[in-house]
């Protein structure tokens, strides 16, 4: 009997070290997370903190092009810092249309406030190519990639897999149009058609967009949006962009038409996780908040608005450019650029 009563004495005391420990560990990784934002912050870490001051706003956008909240903050607040001017660098093959639209019309109420240059690097197609549109001036290397005007909707039909696998699948719906196409039975001729709308409305809206922010007469529009892709050497001829060069190219166009110094310095501006620039200490931090039997806390530094830069980053945002059938869903139908 006295035996277990040591023994609970002793449970006792090693919850009590554990949860001394546990809340250690607590304070010291808050203690790490406010001394590296700190260190990012502090001057000559190269890292912004929200205010470019009197420099050129350097912004990024790579990748597919889906519709994305933060970036449009993002340009929202860059438009209200001391910025001189911005500089986007486009590297795109495009997005969805929705996408695409909003970050052009997040480009084009930027440039009301601020002088802006689109700087193509390597590819600027389609949805791409539509947000380069917003800008005061396209600059473009001379074998870089831009165009591509054209509307695009895909979709998979398993139809004849599932028939040689055996398997029918039924559906009740309100309409013969509702959720059509479903790449599970061959596409009615009415379904096609509907889609067709869609894709035409969404081309139309497109070439209107590029007429009127290129100036292209009807002729020259046909030329260049039939959905072909030109080098930065023919969209000079075309009227695609405005000149060949790269960022020095822009900060000099910058410094001509728009009087701003050419010594100016051209910093970046970006939103990511503050410890996502130190990627070992994230995953440590997380780690051992998770062996510690707090998961919770760690998805909450996680998500904690503390460790994100404040600079934000219209970065690239990432979807299919076909639809794609998940397991265990329907297929997803993805209209594109």
């Amino acid at each position: 009997m006295s035996l277990d009563a040591d023994t609970i004495v002793d449970r006792r005391r090693m919850r009590r070290k554990l949860t001394f420990w546990r809340v250690f560990a607590v304070l010291l990784a808050i203690c790490a997370v406010v001394a590296v934002g700190a260190a990012l912050r502090a001057p000559g870490t190269g890292m912004l903190t929200g205010q470019v001051g009197a420099s050129i706003a350097r912004v990024t956008i790579t990748g597919l092009i889906r519709t994305d909240r933060q970036r449009v903050e993002a340009f929202e607040t860059l438009a209200k810092s001391p910025a001189k001017a911005v500089i986007v660098h486009i590297n795109s093959p495009g997005g969805t249309t929705s996408g695409s639209e909003e970050l052009h019309d997040s480009i084009k109420r930027l440039k009301e406030q601020k002088p802006t240059v689109v700087v193509v690097d390597g590819l600027a197609a389609s949805g791409g190519y539509i947000a380069a549109l917003a800008a005061d001036h396209i600059v473009a290397q001379e074998t870089s990639l831009v165009g591509s005007i054209g509307v695009l909707f895909q979709y998979p039909n398993f139809t004849e897999a599932l028939k040689t696998l055996g398997i029918k699948v039924e559906e009740i719906k309100s309409s013969p149009l509702k959720a059509a196409p479903n790449g599970f039975e061959p596409t009615s001729p009415e379904a096609r058609a509907a889609i067709e709308a869609i894709v035409l409305d969404s081309y139309a809206w497109f070439r209107n967009l590029v007429k009127s922010r290129r100036n292209l007469d009807d002729a020259m529009l046909e030329r260049v949006a039939d959905g072909r892709v030109f080098t930065g050497r023919q969209g000079i001829t075309l009227k695609l962009i405005d000149e060949l060069g790269d960022e020095r190219t822009a900060v000099a166009w910058l410094a001509k038409e728009k009087n701003i110094d050419p010594k100016t310095p051209v910093r970046d501006y970006r939103l990511r996780d503050r410890l996502g620039d130190l990627p070992f200490l994230h995953t440590a931090a997380v780690v051992t908040l998770e062996a510690l039997g707090l998961g919770s806390f760690a998805r909450h530094i996680e998500d904690w608005g503390a460790v994100r830069a404040i600079e934000p980053n219209p970065s690239a945002s990432s979807v299919t450019t076909a639809a794609v059938c998940r397991k265990g869903r329907s297929p997803r139908r993805s209209r594109n650029l």
